[in-house]
């Protein structure tokens, strides 16, 4: 047979013999050139709500899950839950749009303060706009909101300046911005807290540029202040919850994920250091046709999240990798739907609007 450039290739490199007729469990696309994770690094984590699935399942697998807001001592399970103590590493909230990465470590460097300090509710309660679900009771004063962020952000430089591996998942390329200086915004104005008005607030769906910029832009950031942190980057399988895109929300969701997809790809071209991880790839591929979500098609399953870490451990830690199972785990009606808890800010609009 005459030789061509696709000659003697490694078997990973054709659809027919790595997927066709493999088990879904057993597809394995992982990256080619990674760093390993050793127990005594500290991982952090920040991001969408998928972020959380991570986190958790990071803590099972035994990694030195790293947090520099914890709990205080006494406080119970509940509190700190609803108070986001360990949801992710910092008590920033859910980091949705890549904007958000760069200024949270710009604000917590006082590279720049935004005009906007607080959010008021119809309860007559503060929230900070920035992070508006952290506290569910709000807080007395916008004085009070104030002091509470400056201990988050004194938090935030020392998870940045300390952790060893960060794991972020890239959820949404739209946005809510403050006009006047461009302050990026988990949630619009009026969902939890504050009023909309389309002359100080504006709606931005972020391009493949903008957002490869603002990747690049916090890797450098970070690691001017930790050379030797390393950074993986995901892609959220979960489907955006509401567009404000005048078009269909399918149509919406799938240039979102596009554009993140294609983005996190470049920024970890070039440097060892930054490493982008398929879990979007693994979750929402066709081979799976569906199985790794709920019945509402949106949140995804335990069996998902067990795939998807599995893959994790093989690739970053496989002295605690388990090999894949004899049989796939198919029907997820066997399986424990494990998104109760998650906390995503992104469903508070469903619920203001019911």
């Amino acid at each position: 047979m005459a030789s061509n450039p696709y000659t003697g290739l490694p078997a990973e490199r054709f659809w027919r013999k790595v997927v066709t007729n493999v088990p879904p469990f057993a597809v394995n696309p992982h990256p080619r050139e990674t760093f390993a994770i050793a127990r005594t690094d500290k991982v952090a984590t920040g991001g969408s709500c998928f972020a959380q699935r991570v986190a958790e399942a990071l803590r099972e697998a035994g990694f030195n899950y790293y947090l520099t807001e914890a709990p205080a001592p006494g406080m119970s399970g509940n509190e700190a839950n609803a108070r986001q103590f360990g949801t992710f590493s910092a008590r920033y909230g859910n980091l949705y749009y890549t904007r958000q990465f760069v200024q949270l470590f710009d604000r917590a460097y006082g590279r720049f303060e935004p005009e906007l300090t607080a959010w008021l509710r119809e309860d007559g309660r503060y929230v900070d706009p920035f992070r508006p679900t952290v506290e569910p009771d709000g807080f007395a004063s916008e004085a009070e909101v104030i002091a509470a962020r400056d201990a988050h952000l004194a938090e935030v430089r020392r998870l940045f300046e300390t952790l060893d591996v960060f794991v972020l998942t890239l959820g949404l390329t739209e946005g809510w911005r403050w006009r006047a200086d461009g302050a990026a915004l988990p949630l619009a104005p009026g969902v939890a807290g504050g009023t909309f008005d389309p002359d100080l607030y504006e709606c931005v769906n972020a391009g493949a540029a903008e957002v490869l910029g603002d990747l690049r832009g916090f890797l450098d950031r970070l690691w001017s202040v930790n050379p030797a942190a390393r950074v993986i980057f995901t892609v959220s399988p979960v489907p955006m919850i509401a567009t404000y895109m005048d078009r269909h929300v399918m149509e919406s969701n799938s240039y979102s994920k596009s554009v993140l997809r294609v983005a996190a790809g470049e920024a970890c071209t070039g440097d060892p250091r930054a490493v982008y991880f398929p879990a979007y790839d693994i979750v929402t591929s066709n081979v799976n046709a569906g199985r790794y979500y709920n019945d509402d098609q949106r949140t995804i399953n335990d069996a998902g999240v067990r795939h998807v870490m599995r893959l994790f451990l093989q690739t970053f830690a496989k002295d605690r990798a388990a090999p894949a199972p004899a049989q796939a785990a198919t029907d997820i009606t066997a399986e424990f739907e494990g998104s109760a808890g998650v906390i995503c800010d992104e469903e508070q609009i469903e619920r203001s609007v019911a």
